[in-house]
């Protein structure tokens, strides 16, 4: 085939990039940002110096579209732990039991890791990477109404002059803002269906220098009904330790020594606590407001034109305290390596399961808008228990982490035999929850919790 041209040189612009490498005698990357020559946050990437994991999927798909990459994240100073053993997961409050297990995971900085794989790309060939250019329209057939028309490629404002660059595809992979559903409008093929869920997430971000000795690669305090704050560390690159703390529902987390410190202590477990006591802040929190997990439905479209495909949070974003962003993203460009024809429905079932996931971990809490099923209500009341038994049954918190790593779907945690082993628990098991003395939780019938 011949140009591909993919607006957006973030981390889901560059994995398209590569994989279209294999299909087009060339690919164009265009963003408007200027690209720093090390790994450096930058203004279009406001998350930039937000917390970031790879997962075990994630990983192993970048593995695939770049050999070697696992050793050199390494090599750069990435730290590595063991997903069930090295990090300590509270579920609905409790603890979940550890384990060793074979799901790696990276703390690789945003910046670091956009800067490796951009170092990658731009090695390619085929692939030109071109900053300062900003994309301010569609090159298209014609009028869209009763026909279904075709994308030709992008006008580009650059140095102040305009231009055109023609292309057999365009990749929409420009994020949350990207313009792609106001240019389609405008062109005549109507909305683009989309699917929203409204949590009014609002998450700070700070760096600490690593102190040897301590013994997790993270904590991860997950937020539930009655509790709509999260708090997370992680080591990362740099010889550094990131906190994250989050809040839904108008729980905002403070940026002020004392306040973060007392969000500290309304957490479940005291690893956070306890760590902010000798911290040493290497750098200011960075603030982000998320008002909602936004996804669009190309594949309902009654007419869609042929040549452009999306990807990337221009697609779905996610609620990013579950970390599935790149992941997805990854596995997204996968797709296009396959066959761009039929993209847009392979993508929905590809984010039906990591959707599913994210949203419906958020739409356990009354407060938050999006729509519920029937079922949501039994699921939830089950999904409850598996969190509480995840505390004394280290089979439970395996199979939790391979789905909250992408390695299996969410119907994993209703197969016959885990499903098992949460109703086959001890009737009265002792858990810790919330740092307080431990509760008795009662499997067989109502949770005392």
């Amino acid at each position: 085939m011949g140009h591909a041209v993919v607006v957006g040189g973030s981390v889901g612009g560059l994995l398209a990039a590569r994989a279209l490498s294999d299909r087009f005698e060339r690919v164009t990357v265009l963003d408007r940002d200027r690209f720093p020559e090390v790994a450096a946050a930058r203004r279009g990437v406001p998350q930039s110096r937000q917390a970031h994991v790879l997962l075990a999927k994630g990983a192993a798909a970048l593995g695939e579209m770049f050999p070697g990459f696992a050793a050199e994240m390494v090599t750069s100073g990435v730290p590595v732990g063991d997903a069930h053993a090295d990090c300590r997961w509270y579920l609905d409050g409790y603890a979940m039991r550890q384990a060793p297990s074979s799901m790696q995971c990276y703390g690789v900085s945003r910046p670091l890791l956009e800067h490796l794989v951009r170092r990658r790309v731009r090695a390619l060939p085929d692939v030109e990477i071109i900053d300062g250019a900003e994309v301010t329209g569609l090159l298209h057939d014609g009028p869209a109404r009763g026909s279904r028309g075709r994308v030709l490629g992008v006008r580009v404002r650059q140095d102040g002059a305009d231009r055109e660059i023609e292309a057999d595809l365009v990749v929409d992979a420009g994020g949350r803002g990207t313009r792609m559903p106001v240019w389609l409008r405008e062109l005549g093929y109507g909305e683009v269906p989309s699917s929203t869920v409204r949590t009014g997430l609002v998450y700070t971000s700070r760096h600490y220098r690593y102190v040897p000795g301590g013994d997790d690669f993270a904590v991860v305090m997950a937020p539930y009904p009655g509790m709509p704050r999260a708090a997370v560390i992680v080591r990362q690159d740099g010889d550094r330790v990131v906190l994250l703390l989050a809040g839904m529902l108008g729980a905002e987390p403070p940026v002020d020594d004392a306040g973060v410190r007392a969000y500290a202590e309304s957490m479940p477990g005291p690893e956070i606590r306890d760590f902010l006591r000798t911290a040493e802040p290497i750098d200011e929190p960075v603030r982000m407001r998320y008002p909602s997990s936004v996804r669009h439905h190309y594949e309902r479209m009654p007419r869609r034109p042929a040549g452009f495909v999306a990807v990337g949070d221009a697609l779905c974003s996610f609620n990013p305290i579950y970390g599935q962003g790149i992941t997805v993203a990854a596995l997204e460009a996968r797709l296009l390596a396959d066959e761009p024809g039929r993209y847009f429905e392979r993508a929905a079932r590809l984010l039906a399961n990591p959707w599913s996931l994210a949203t419906g971990s958020d739409l356990r809490f009354p407060e938050v808008k999006g729509q519920r099923r029937m079922v949501d209500r039994l699921l939830h009341g089950y999904l409850a228990r598996f969190r509480v038994a995840a505390a004394r049954d280290a089979a439970l918190g395996a199979a939790f982490l391979r789905v909250s790593n992408m390695l299996a779907g969410p119907a994993h945690l209703l197969a016959p035999h885990i499903a098992l082993r949460v109703l086959r628990g001890a009737r009265r098991i002792p858990v810790s929850r919330g740092g307080n003395p431990p509760a008795e939780v009662d499997l067989s019938g109502s949770s005392r919790i």
